[in-house]
Order: C-alpha cells, then structure tokens, then sequence
C-alpha cells in the first residue's frame, strides 16, 4: 500500500508531546492499532502518529478512505473539526483552530460572494460545521472557551514573541497570563520566557498592576506605559474593524440572495 506523508499537512495540527507520544506507543504495542488510518487518494490525513508507530515496530494498521474532500480546504476543516472534539488538545490549541476554521470560511464566503454564488458544502465536516463563525462568541462556542479567552490567544497569536507562544503549548504559563505577557516589548517577553515559570507569573503579575493603578499616579512620561495602552487600543480597534468587515459583507451577500430572489 502507497501511503504519502505530505509534511505540510502533518504539521497542520500542533504534535503530542514527548509524553503524549510514548503513551500511544505503549497503547498501540500493547493493543495493536485499533483506529484506522484516513487517507484522501494516498495521502494520509488523520493518523500519522500511528502510521509512524506502526512502521518503526512493522505491526499492520487498517485504512479507510473518505471521498467527501474536494480540495485540501475541505481537509483542513475535517482535521480542525475532528481535533476540536478531542478532550486531548489544550484549550489554546482549540482556540487556535477555531480561529483558523473561521479564516477559512470567511475566505470562502468572500469567494462565493465575489463569484455571486453559494458558498462550497463542507465535505468533510458535519452539517452544522458550516455555519459562519462571526463573532467571538461563534468562535468560543465552537471552541468550548468564553468569548474574553478568544480574545487573549488572538492577543497572543498577534503579539506574542514566538517564545512565550511555546510556553503557553507547553502550559508554562496560562492564556489570561500569556495575554498579558504578551503586551510586553519582544525582548522582555523572551527574558520572562527564560527566566521561567515564576518569572512569566510575577511579569504578567506587573502587567496587571500597571494597568489597575489610577489614571492620576500614571507617569505621562513613561513611555512603555503609553505604547501598552496604544497597543490595546489598536488591537481592540483591528477587532471592531474587522468585526464591521463581516457585518458589511453579510449585508452584501443578503442583498445579493435578495436580488437573486427578484
């Protein structure tokens, strides 16, 4: 059997841990390869860690094919679809792929739009994956998270150094502490990072108190404390715009269904 292991698509999902990985060998050494392996064509798609198991100890694995996919898109939502359904993966790493299913879905009503036609069936999910993700609530109840956690992983997905990212996969550090963190120059993000788990706590720690002290005992002068505050109000009006972007777009492919309907 010709089984293709496309490396883009692999990484597609954040790996198991070390620990992660050595207690599904042990499942797979002990039971065997109980779940099958899906491919699209030859391309594996859900079950590499196992495929890559089974191969280093040459036990047999069974296949199953889905032909639902039509595009690679389809498979990124089937792959982000099945992973937010797995109690396994952190509530980071379901925010994350929430927010990807909505970029994707987003660009694809764009297109459907541009194209004045209906948005592409979701093949490979189930029938209520397709509902556009509008908001942060959308979002959150997709991702089982509150609409303020949304939020701070978009913080940090935007501000956040590549370092403190890995802490926050790793559990150093939790998502409302990353947020904070992450409001921090890029420098002393990865000197927090460094310095560990207590350094990132006492970091995020200042934070807070900085933004809690009155407006009357802040320095004018301190020019960190000005960029902090610039940097929130930019990120909250990015938010409201691109909120007012979909807004503005569903008005328009309403009005485009109207007409049609004329």
């Amino acid at each position: 059997m010709n089984i293709t292991v496309n490396e883009k698509l692999k990484a597609y999902i954040d790996p198991l841990t070390p620990d992660e990985h050595k207690a599904l060998e042990r499942s797979i050494l002990a039971e065997g390869c109980r779940d099958a392996l899906v491919l699209w064509g030859d391309v594996l798609v859900d079950g590499h860690n196992r495929y890559g198991i089974c191969q280093k100890h040459g036990l047999p694995f069974q296949t199953v094919q889905n032909t639902r996919f039509q595009s690679m898109e389809d498979v990124h939502l089937w792959m982000i679809d099945q992973h937010l359904g797995r109690r396994s993966v952190s509530d980071f790493q379901r925010g994350v792929l929430a927010l990807r299913k909505r970029e994707i879905l987003e660009e694809r009503r764009l297109a459907a739009a541009a194209e004045n036609a209906s948005p592409p069936a979701d093949a490979g999910a189930e029938p209520n994956s397709t509902e556009p993700l509008k908001s942060r609530s959308d979002i959150a109840k997709a991702a089982r998270l509150s609409s303020s956690q949304v939020m701070q992983i978009e913080k940090i997905q935007k501000q956040a150094a590549p370092e403190l990212v890995a802490a926050v996969k790793a559990g150093t550090i939790s998502i409302n502490a990353a947020a904070a963190v992450a409001t921090l120059p890029t420098e002393d993000q990865k000197s927090a990072v460094l310095g560990g788990k207590d350094e990132l706590k006492q970091a995020a720690k200042r934070v807070r108190e900085i933004k809690l002290k009155p407006a009357k005992e802040e320095a004018p002068s301190d020019a960190s404390s000005t960029n902090e505050r610039l940097a929130d109000l930019q990120l909250r009006l990015q938010a409201l715009t691109e909120e007012n972007h979909r807004l503005r777009q569903q008005v328009l492919e309403l009005q485009t269904q109207l007409n049609a309907v004329q």
